[in-house]
């Protein structure tokens, strides 16, 4: 994880529709609670660009000291439908004036409409069901765990693998990180369960082989039968690119899971809501899976997750047996409700594909002129990243892309810190509702950023 410097230092001011840099950055009146945090906080929770957001509001952020910065973090991948939208609040002010804040899995009505509205997202409405959740990694292990129980109560204890992709990431759990794929993450859990397997993932830069053969030969290799496997876990992009899969593979992996009767999980956590210009990113790929992983931009705000998957498959455990404290929160479920409103309002995945058309071509432009330290680009809709290498090759420099992050947040364009592998990977993912003018206004900026560093 990155790691900021906390010295200000003497920025260029900025003053334009939607930016506004006017103080040192980082502001130096910041720096106590930055300080407070660090006695008051663990470590592992700093690494993020040292700004303290004050407000957040459609596609901008501003702190307290009068700067504000467009946003290509929506958090990260949250407010699909932008920060702190009025009908949103407005929303969660009613209810709480209703008086009805925790519920556990006590029925209300707004469960019933948002499992409705989420099960009509599904491939299938008559077919799927619905279970609420609290976060991203909560969804993902239900899903292994529906994926084991499945094969086990169907074929016996002998189906048993669930196939994930190396460099892929699930959560932060014990279960979502032994599906994960980057082995640094996995050290604290000491002896790993055999039953999960990686495979190499087609993104066709870091794993240049996209054929499926490889996915086939990497279980024989590892003496993992096809009859064996409960289920597949696959991001419907990885995050740390993104990487999205070949169409062709995506369709091959869905029939091998049909010819073997194993589980098909697409990972929609970060990829869902209109992020890459379909509701879910699978839709891509013109497959239809088993179980759907969702989060983060399913509110545009509170936490909530959701697993939507075949009722067979998700009705087999008990009442009373798949239970969540928060399932359902009534607050979370309201900002989800409203959300979903809005992203249909609004016409929020189109504008995503219109958007995208614009961003994408633009920032490939930019990568291409800078190819011998911007590797690699790869996006789709509102959503899309830049690995940056050492000159001339493919090794992960953390340390420029890093320099890029912070010269787009001098000058009020802003990002979580780089993702990927090694920290490699600027992420670009502004809200949905960024307009035309912002857009085009942030990606000189980026331009500006990188040549200003070649």
């Amino acid at each position: 994880m990155a790691t900021y410097d906390l010295t200000p230092v003497k920025v260029k001011k900025v003053e334009t529709k939607y930016r506004s840099i006017r103080t040192m950055i980082p502001v130096p009146e910041s720096l106590p609670i930055f300080e407070e945090l660090s006695k008051s906080e663990p470590r592992a929770m700093a690494g993020q660009p040292p700004i303290v957001w004050h407000k957040a509001e459609g596609f901008t952020v501003s702190d307290k000291w009068g700067n504000r910065w467009i946003d290509w973090s929506s958090g990260v991948l949250i407010a699909n439908a932008g920060h702190g939208r009025k009908e949103i609040c407005d929303k969660l002010k009613e209810i709480i004036d209703q008086g009805l804040l925790a519920t556990y899995v006590f029925v209300h009505e707004g469960r019933m409409e948002l499992t409705r509205e989420l099960r009509m997202l599904s491939p299938d409405p008559d077919k799927y069901q619905v279970f609420l959740l609290s976060t991203g990694a909560e969804a993902t292990e239900n899903c292994i765990k529906l994926a084991k129980t499945y094969a086990l109560e169907k074929h016996g204890p002998g189906k048993k693998y669930i196939i994930s992709f190396e460099n892929a990431f699930h959560g932060r759990t014990m279960g979502s990180q032994l599906a994960g794929g980057m082995p640094r993450l996995k050290k604290w859990i000491g002896d790993l369960d055999s039953s999960f397997i990686q495979v190499p993932f087609p993104d066709g830069y870091k794993n240049e082989n996209t054929s499926f053969d490889l996915f086939l030969k990497t279980l024989k290799d590892k003496g993992v039968s096809p009859k064996n496997i409960a289920g597949v876990i696959c991001e419907s992009y990885q995050g740390v690119g993104p990487d999205f899969l070949p169409v062709d593979y995506a369709k091959k992996l869905e029939s091998f899971c049909r010819e073997h009767d194993a589980i098909l999980i697409m990972d929609e956590v970060q990829a869902g809501f209109g992020r890459s210009g379909k509701m879910f990113t699978y839709q891509h790929y013109g497959i239809k899976p088993d179980l759907i992983a969702c989060g983060k931009g399913i509110t545009s705000s509170l936490p909530l997750s959701a697993v939507i998957g075949r009722t067979d498959v998700m009705s087999i455990y008990p009442p009373g047996s798949m239970t969540s404290t928060h399932s359902a929160s009534p607050l979370a479920v309201t900002s989800a409700l409203e959300n979903l409103r809005i992203i249909k309002m609004d016409k929020l995945v189109e504008h995503s594909a219109k958007m995208g058309e614009i961003m994408n071509p633009y920032l490939e432009k930019i990568q291409k002129e800078h190819s011998s330290f911007l590797g690699c680009f790869h996006g789709k809709g509102l959503v899309a990243g830049i690995q940056v290498v050492k000159p001339g090759t493919k090794t992960p420099d953390p340390e420029m892309a890093q320099k890029i992050n912070v010269a787009c947040l001098q000058k009020g364009l802003l990002m979580f810190a780089p993702v990927g592998i090694a920290g490699e990977c600027v992420k670009i993912a502004p809200p949905l509702c960024i307009t035309e003018d912002a857009l085009r206004e942030s990606l000189e900026v980026f331009k500006e950023a990188v040549e200003e560093l070649a």
